[in-house]
């Protein structure tokens, strides 16, 4: 099994640059289904979920062409429907959560799906009714078809509609836009995300010839149209990994410059590290991060004690709360952590107790963490990671702290973050790729 092992407690300094964004590349990739035409993207994460899509939909028969390290041509002009009741598809989309987006556009363009129960991170319950409810609102008919774990959709003809989705979900609407681009009529999607990289999508697809307005707020009006066309694009940065970054370096102390960051699609993420008292300033379209002695939290303006919480955009992403919550164990002041979206997420803060970190895990929502101001340093434990998101916080952990880290299970981290290790080591920092087991196994 491989393993990071890390030695830490010195500050790093350099450039950085965020690969681009996971999140946006998993639908993007996904819409390349709903023409026959080329489709030219860039900036894409060389990370696994998302080579593991690009391999489904070369298995599918869509033509694939890597023109650069981050650029790739694709071409869905002779697809393969018979593919889906193969074993084959089943082992490769139930290996990969994100692999339900394919069925928005094969639903649109074919008229017919199927996809096995998706896998991935294990941070709970993660529902998917919202896809398949407006689906069905759209005309579908869906089976599950609990023998086999597959979900069996049909819609040979789809039809616009009015849909008021049951929750906020990023991946639900972006699913529900890409299958009613080529519907008959209007379909009108009430309560939709309004995440940017929902609005990439979006945009692409007017560029491909669609008729999507109210991009940007949660009321979405999609004129269907007969057909769309090829067009280009290029993802933005990943926003998860420009936190990690800004909580990387506040951790450790580091002198650290992120760049081409597309400051204005960031939301509220720069003011949450702020309200924490990481100071950074823009220049140009990079965040340039001092290092900081002590960075204090902020309060309430009553006194009480600061809380962040997860909200659907523009509030603060979920996918933070691990980093947030990491780099308030060396701030000065107390804050409570209130993951609301996800029951399990917070779980491995156990690890951070174990490494020195004074920290309340209050219930599977919420935990207080209580800043040690760099008055003590974390000590370096064995670990394992849980999830993309918990992974990266114990590996800032793991720099931060005094003596050798061992994190294992590191396959989920790369999951979300493109060749990790050789980046941080450019920074400074003293890690390396290991093969061994953890205890116990």
């Amino acid at each position: 099994m491989n393993a990071f092992e890390i030695r830490g407690g010195k500050p790093l300094k350099g450039e950085i640059v965020p690969q681009g964004a996971k999140n946006e590349a998993l639908q993007i990739i996904s819409a390349v289904l709903l023409t026959a035409e080329k489709m030219t993207i860039s900036n894409i994460p060389d990370i696994k979920d998302v080579n593991k899509l690009i391999d489904l939909l070369i298995a599918l028969g869509v033509k694939v062409n890597r023109t650069a390290g981050d650029t790739y041509e694709f071409e869905a002009s002779d697809i393969n429907i018979d593919y889906f009741q193969s074993e084959e598809f089943k082992r490769k989309g139930g290996s990969l959560r994100g692999s339900i987006m394919i069925v928005g556009p094969l639903l649109a363009r074919f008229g017919k799906a199927a996809i096995p129960k998706p896998g991935g991170d294990k941070i709970g319950r993660r529902r998917l009714d919202t896809h398949f409810l407006g689906f069905e609102k759209l005309g579908a008919k869906f089976v599950y078809d609990a023998e086999t774990h597959f979900f069996n959709v049909d819609a040979t003809q789809l039809q616009g509609t009015y849909i008021l989705m049951d929750e906020a979900s990023v991946t639900g609407t972006a699913n529900i836009v890409m299958a009613a681009v080529l519907a008959k009529g209007t379909t009108t999607i009430y309560n939709a995300a309004c995440e940017p990289y929902l609005q990439q999508l979006c945009k692409m697809l007017n560029r491909m010839g669609a008729k999507i307005s109210g991009i940007g707020s949660n009321l979405l009006t999609i004129e269907g149209v007969e057909s769309l066309g090829g067009t280009s694009h290029r993802m933005l940065p990943d926003m998860i990994e420009i936190g990690s970054f800004i909580g990387l370096a506040a951790m450790t102390g580091s002198e650290i410059t992120i760049k081409d960051v597309c400051f204005q699609e960031l939301g509220i993420i720069p003011t949450v590290f702020s309200r924490l008292g990481i100071k950074f300033e823009l220049r140009g379209d990079d965040i340039f991060i001092p290092a900081q002695d002590s960075y204090e939290i902020d309060t309430f303006i009553d006194g009480s004690i600061l809380t962040i919480s997860d909200a659907p955009w523009p509030g603060f992403t979920p996918d933070l709360l691990s980093i947030v919550l990491v780099t308030a164990i060396q701030a000065k002041g107390n804050v409570l952590i209130h993951q609301k979206m996800f029951e399990s997420r917070l779980f491995f803060v156990d690890k951070l107790i174990d490494m020195g970190a004074q920290i309340i895990l209050c219930d599977p929502h919420r935990a207080t963490v209580i800043g040690l101001n760099k008055q003590q340093q974390l000590r370096g434990i064995e670990m394992t990671s849980p999830d993309i998101r918990a992974g990266v916080s114990l590996l800032i952990a793991a720099l931060s702290a005094q003596g050798k880290s061992v994190i294992y299970n590191i396959e989920q981290i790369e999951r979300g973050y493109q060749h990790i290790e050789e980046r941080l080591k450019a920074l400074g920092a003293d890690i390396r790729r290991i093969d061994a087991q953890p205890l116990g196994h």
